[in-house]
């Protein structure tokens, strides 16, 4: 086994191709990854973050912001998705009312 250490994803395939990154407390955007290291540092062009609720933070709202070229601290990125091929559904567990 060498010392050496290799993240578990593989984000080669997702650059200069639109992903999205949700951090640590909650933040949410998305842009064109430009570059990333070991660390899961993340270098976004044409960065949007998505502007959560404030009755219920653990919603996001339509409202957005053009944040422009980011860096992402790898140790707030909890999940790299690609924005090709995701549609957002309903959420198959919400009970409608009188039920």
């Amino acid at each position: 086994m060498s010392g050496r250490k290799e993240t578990v994803l593989d984000l080669a395939k997702f650059v200069d191709k639109g992903v999205q990154v949700k951090l640590t407390g909650g933040r949410q955007v998305t842009g064109t990854l430009k570059g990333y290291d070991q660390l899961l540092n993340l270098v976004l062009d044409e960065a949007i973050e998505y502007l959560r609720d404030p009755d219920d933070p653990l919603k996001t709202t339509d409202q957005h912001r053009r944040l422009g070229l980011i860096v992402c601290r790898g140790t707030a990125v909890m999940l790299v998705s690609p924005t090709d091929g995701t549609d957002e559904i309903a959420n198959p567990f919400i009970q409608p009312d009188g039920a």
